[in-house]
């Protein structure tokens, strides 16, 4: 085994690889960019050293500094984790001419299923069933549209490199197919620097089924099958393991199917065949079609662990170490169910905004295994992806883990910023989640209802209030005089609005709120506060923001109308950033009539493109941003004439 690894990467695998690691006995060496001086995974390691700027680009992707660093520290052996350089071959050719070990595939594997065109053609070969499709090398746009005809629509268009949904268009009728290869192309150069599509047939009622597999280079079992259907925009929400509705002839299938996979490019390592299947009729054997294989460890490989038993991590590193397989194929089974639902911090209301922030308090249900690479005080930086935290969940059966996630969910504190929390609590309370019957189209049908903010009521407005006016505590410093209740006041903004509310402390341990119009009494009840009759919540302060930890976080600002007052209003005629981020293009111009939903920039944030358009018709006065602009959150990048001038 190895003395010394060192894990190139950040966040909650960074984190998760050490976790492991050094339960093992294992020496790790943390790297880490400025945005991260202070992170999670650095506190963790053994050694940490400083690598570069925030960007990627100038830390987790530099290659040479990472080598030269594991060489510097005593490291045997790099762990790429996922993201970044983790399925880079050049990168892994480079670890081993260094004389290090890569825990992970050869460079040879990571090629062979790097571009999605040639492992699908590899994957015919080794007797992989795949989706119907054009996978050439031809890449002229009206041979694409003639394959698209030939196939039938609708046809999904996907960048043959990369993942993530990046370079991927669904095409519903032969007219729109231009517009969608273009726009899919564009969005493949930027992410992946590779242009290159194929053309595939849409399968209707899709679900999202992966075989988890191992490999030592010569053999390869598989762990069994995730259901990753739960997808907003190709991301992945929620997965669950194993598939509900799954057959034991259809779990042997894709088992044997994913092996074969694997034996085929001779894998090592922890690896995941990603399948779609046709939920249409049911699970069937032959319903599956091969999609792509990542090759490194997933996000949630953890639902797999739960139902296994398996470290995976601890099988990477036994491996990579010259150890034979840990398990024979007839040694694996599955133990109950497992669900993990991703926590980020997103702005939901605001269509899913990656959201920046601090997080002042940070706490789980203490049940649940929850993977985060942050901590209560830790900053979600605009640099990289804003994930808060993984919520793994386990039971004996789909439903008792399902009722799990659901009260880990609901016991999940945060505040700082605003997440996805109600979003994946309503999604782990939908109706047909719970039936099993998913498929990748279900968020989509029910956005609207899944998106619904919880409902704020009056005693969650006054325990904002308690906590805004510091009288939570009670006692003689609230101001209570003997002869009349003491009236006090308060504006809070929740939901967009403000709202003026009013208290009477009636005594030390009793108050009366008068929120809008109504009226609700909150008493102190053996040192808890009891508001209209029910047990207050807990509560986080941060400066002039409360969150009420209910209804997956509640969150109010205490507001000083004076200073309100004076404020600028704006005239509703800039295009501002709606976070921190780089521009990655401006397409206004002084001068240039726009109409309304013209798109005017694009912002590069978390990991995504965001398209900033014109609110409405008009004449473009000032471009205020260029290209390659590091902006923050408000920033101006476009005005427009006001209407008055305009006309």
């Amino acid at each position: 085994m190895f003395d010394t690894i060192l894990i190139a990467n950040r966040g909650e695998i960074a984190c998760r690889v050490i976790e492991t690691a050094q339960a093992m006995g294992v020496r790790c060496v943390a790297v880490y960019s400025d945005a991260d001086a202070a992170a999670k995974h650095v506190a963790l390691a053994d050694v940490a050293v400083h690598i570069g700027g925030s960007a990627p680009a100038e830390s987790y992707l530099r290659g040479d500094v990472i080598i030269q660093t594991a060489l510097d520290t005593g490291a045997q052996a790099i762990h790429p984790g996922y993201g970044f350089l983790s399925e880079n071959p050049d990168f892994v050719d480079a670890v081993e001419a260094a004389g290090l070990t890569f825990i992970g595939p050869s460079a040879d594997a990571i090629r062979a299923m790097g571009l999605k065109d040639a492992a699908k053609a590899l994957m015919i070969e080794a007797g992989v069933p795949v989706v119907p499709g054009y996978h050439g090398s031809d890449q002229s746009n009206v041979l694409l549209a003639e394959e698209a005809g030939k196939i039938g629509y609708p046809v999904l268009i996907k960048a043959v490199a990369g993942g993530g949904g990046k370079g991927m268009r669904l095409v519903e009728e032969a007219g729109s197919f231009a517009e969608a290869l273009a726009s899919a192309r564009s969005e493949a150069q930027t992410a992946f620097g590779n242009a290159d599509v194929l053309v595939e047939k849409f399968v209707s009622q899709p679900r999202h089924i992966e075989v988890q597999v191992f490999g030592d280079g010569k053999t390869a079992v598989h762990l069994f099958e995730r259901d990753c259907s739960l997808q907003r925009r190709h991301q992945k929400v929620i997965e669950e393991a194993p598939a509900p509705g799954m057959t034991e002839e259809m779990r042997a299938a894709m088992g044997e199917a994913g092996v074969r996979a694997a034996k085929a490019i001779g894998y090592k390592g922890a690896g995941t065949v990603e399948f779609i299947v046709d939920g249409s009729g049911g699970l069937k054997a032959d319903g599956f079609f091969f999609m792509e294989m990542n090759t490194r460890l997933q996000v949630e490989h953890p639902v797999t662990e739960a139902i296994t038993g398996v470290d995976l991590v601890e099988w990477q590193l036994r491996v990579a170490a010259g150890e034979a397989m840990p398990k024979a194929q007839d040694e694996l089974t599955i133990n109950g169910h497992s669900f993990e639902a991703r926590l980020y911090a997103e702005d939901v209301p605001k269509g899913f905004l990656p959201a920046t922030g601090t997080l002042t308090h940070l706490a789980f249900d203490p049940d649940c295994r929850a993977d985060s690479g942050v901590r209560s005080g830790d900053t979600i930086s605009p640099f990289y992806d804003p994930m808060i935290a993984k919520v793994i969940v386990h039971g004996p059966t789909r439903d008792v883990a399902l009722a799990r996630l659901r009260k880990a969910l609901a016991g999940a504190e945060v505040a700082g910023t605003v997440t996805n929390l109600a979003f994946l609590g309503a999604l782990a309370a939908h109706g047909g989640f719970r039936a099993g019957e998913v498929d990748t189209g279900l968020i989509a049908r029910d956005i609207d209802a899944l998106t619904n903010q919880p409902a704020v009521a009056p005693r969650h407005v006054a325990l904002a209030g308690m906590a805004a006016l510091n009288i939570l505590q009670g006692g003689a410093e609230v101001g209570f005089s003997l002869w009349d209740p003491l009236l006090r006041q308060v504006t809070l903004e929740w939901a967009g609005e403000a709202h003026l509310i009013k208290v009477e402390v009636q005594g030390p341990d009793q108050q009366l709120w008068h929120i809008q119009d109504e009226e609700i009494q909150a008493r102190r009840v053996g040192g808890q506060w009891q508001i209209g009759g029910q047990p207050a919540p807990k509560v986080s302060i941060a400066g002039d923001r409360i969150t009420v930890f209910d209804g997956y976080g509640l969150i109010f600002d205490r507001l000083d109308l004076l200073m309100q007052g004076g404020g600028a209003q704006g005239d509703g005629n800039l295009i501002e950033a709606p976070m921190p981020g780089l521009v990655r293009e401006v397409f206004a111009a002084v001068g240039q009539q726009v109409s309304k939903g013209d798109k005017l920039a694009i912002l590069e944030a978390m990991k995504m493109e965001h398209s900033l358009l014109a609110a409405r018709d008009g004449v473009v006065a000032e471009v205020l941003a260029a290209a390659g602009d590091q902006v923050e959150a408000g920033a101006a990048l476009v005005r427009l004439e006001a209407e008055a001038e305009a006309a």
